[in-house]
């Protein structure tokens, strides 16, 4: 049989272009997945969250408005005072979603210990 002839030359950079690019797919994965793995559930968590809280609100602000429009009797009416029930609900939907705001958490995704 005789010998295949090797060409090193060839041989070397393609090697060497197979290791870099491996080496760049390792580093990209590490880099991406390690981080990103909880964030599924990170974000999961923060939709329902929103959610469940603007479906309170607005059940909160629908309440407080049909209780002052019911119960007050005569109370709202005029000729803009009508406006006052609405004015009322929105202030407390306000409220809730700047209290909300306020207990937003601003720690990252993943934390990095020191």
């Amino acid at each position: 049989m005789p010998e295949k002839s090797r060409d090193t030359k060839k041989t070397e950079p393609q090697g060497q272009l197979a290791q870099s690019v491996q080496l760049v797919k390792d580093y990209a994965n590490q880099e991406l997945t390690g981080p990103l793995k909880g964030a599924g559930r990170w974000i999961g968590y923060g939709v329902g969250g929103a959610l469940a809280i603007g479906l309170g609100t607005a059940f909160l602000a629908l309440g407080i408005l049909r209780l002052l429009q019911t119960e007050a009797g005569d109370t709202f009416h005029g000729r803009f005072m009508h406006l006052v029930p609405y004015g009322v609900a929105f202030f407390v939907a306000v409220m809730v979603a700047l209290l909300a705001v306020l207990r937003i958490n601003k720690q990252p995704l993943n934390k990095e210990k020191r």
